[in-house]
């Protein structure tokens, strides 16, 4: 369609990987607009980035605004029309309601030049619904998590890779040593390295927009370097070594930063406007990087206290036995399908991994972090599969619609993408989300007893070669899959009987 074509509503769907959830959104909002009779113009922020992107004279047309992400989508862009900002499930759960809402919203103050709006990088999102405070640091969360996750991903997969050589090819003095392997561990490990710093400086960015990021970047560094002190006088030094506090440091040190850009553009605000370059690449990058490094800095000690008591909780959990650890992971994993509480299993497990990696083949750090990584991918598979068995073996109980949807998942579930289970569980929450997150803790508890290891953050049945122990992985799986799915039959069987021996839409 052209450029200038105009839209009765626009909206802009966006989730922390941006595989699934933006364009089920996107789909979903499409339908219910059409269904009222409405012209509607979606905007995706997805891994591949912005796609179908609007214009600012299609945002001044528009009658209303839908924000429906759990990342930055630049929402400052709409300030002063109606709009309604949600996460992105609200979008696929109900769509008719929220353009309803969006529709019954009210501006916020005098609409403003689309422009000059965008300048304001600090601005809120005016709406007639405020934003609930979960929501936004869930929103500023998930926009760290959803740019570093392509580099767990990337560095995890090469890192596995450089094992079909040998797990120690890398090593020159080894028997197994290869130099191909050596370098993709390499390259493997560089990427890796990467997650924490891109995790901080992203979850800045979301906050405080693009000055944000070098304060961010620097407290993501530190959170994996720590305090670096001198073995000899116990003072700090900066050619000593410190303890990294992993992951939980670089989310503290993201919001610090994206708060400090926000308090210093707040303080130097009454400087004269001819001096915005000045601030902009001086005082911001300077006084913001001052104050974040001294904090980050400071709170070293406590939070690497704070990252060890967590994963030695974890490792607590282990020693409880597999059924309480694999419990915790697959219902985690199942839960929200890939929202906040299965993410929090994820980035656990990607944690454990990095550390794991870094620890090195046979030490126990290794078999732990890639046995938990293993249980978690696993969990995430089933609940896809779980609806593609469902739809395969009781194909007379549902609809075309959810028959090919249910058919797609077999090359979601295989991928390690969850999120596909999401349309049949929202239909009945009960029971399926308990049936899926039954059929997820089987596979995790067997995959923890099986003593399968996984060296690969993501990517499903397509780093089989790199899992150890990958047949008794697939039957973990599968035994979770089969349970999952002839529950989830019996359900639509009797809800199919109930009404009348017809299929419920």
């Amino acid at each position: 369609m052209a450029e200038d074509t105009t839209y009765d509503l626009i909206a802009a769907t966006g989730c922390p990987t941006g595989i699934a959830h933006t364009y089920m959104a996107k789909e979903a909002l499409e339908k219910a607009a059409a269904a009222k009779g409405l012209t509607i113009r979606v905007e995706t922020h997805g891994q591949v980035g912005i796609e179908n992107e609007v214009t600012p004279a299609q945002i001044k047309a528009a009658k209303a605004i839908i924000v429906a992400a759990d990342k930055d989508v630049q929402a400052e862009r709409f300030a002063g029309k109606p709009m309604v900002s949600v996460g992105v499930t609200a979008a696929i759960k109900d769509p008719k309601g929220l353009i309803d809402k969006a529709l019954a919203a009210k501006p916020q103050g005098a609409p403003t030049e689309l422009a000059e709006e965008t300048e304001r990088a600090s601005a809120g999102s005016p709406s007639e619904e405020k934003e609930s405070v979960n929501h936004i640091v869930y929103r500023h969360l998930m926009n760290g998590v959803s740019h570093m996750l392509v580099f767990v991903v990337a560095g995890g997969v090469l890192t596995a890779v450089s094992f079909l050589w040998g797990i120690t090819s890398f090593d020159s003095t080894a028997a197994d040593y290869n130099s191909f392997a050596a370098m993709l561990k390499i390259i493997g490990g560089i990427a890796m390295n990467l997650m924490v710093p891109v995790l901080a400086a992203y979850i800045a960015e979301s906050i405080g927009k693009r000055p944000a990021l070098v304060p961010g970047f620097v407290a993501g560094m530190i959170a994996i370097t720590g305090l670096p002190v001198s073995p000899d006088t116990g003072l700090i030094d900066a050619g000593g070594s410190g303890v990294g506090f992993g992951f939980l440091g670089g989310i503290v040190g993201g919001f610090v930063a994206g708060y400090v850009i926000v308090g210093l553009e707040k303080l130097l605000s009454g400087m004269p406007k001819n001096l915005d370059g000045l601030k902009a690449i001086f005082l911001y990058p300077l006084l913001s990087t001052l104050v974040v490094g001294l904090v980050m800095l400071g709170i070293s000690g406590p939070m690497a206290a704070i990252n060890t008591g967590m994963m030695n909780f974890l490792k607590g959990l282990e020693a409880s036995g597999p059924i309480v650890l694999g419990l915790a992971i697959g219902c985690m994993c199942a839960f929200d399908m890939g929202g906040p509480v299965n993410k929090a299993a994820y980035v656990t497990g990607t944690a454990l991994l990095t550390e794991a990696l870094t620890a090195g083949v046979g030490t126990e750090t290794y078999s732990f972090g890639t046995n938990f990584m293993a249980a978690v991918s696993a969990a995430c598979i089933v609940p896809p599969l779980i609806t593609a068995f469902a739809v395969i073996v009781g194909k007379r109980y549902f609809s075309k619609e959810d028959h090919d949807a249910g058919i797609v998942n077999i090359v979601l579930g295989c991928t390690h993408i969850t999120e596909g289970a999401i349309p049949f569980m929202t239909k009945n929450i009960w029971p399926v989300m308990p049936i899926m997150m039954g059929g997820s803790s089987i596979a995790a508890i067997l995959t923890i007893m099986f003593g399968v290891h996984d060296p690969a953050p993501h990517g499903g049945f397509l780093v089989l070669p790199v899992v150890d122990g990958w047949p008794l992985w697939l039957a973990a799986i599968f035994a979770g899959v089969l349970v999952g799915g002839i529950l989830y039959v019996i359900f639509k069987r009797n809800e199919y009987h109930k009404n009348g021996d017809k299929v419920v839409e």
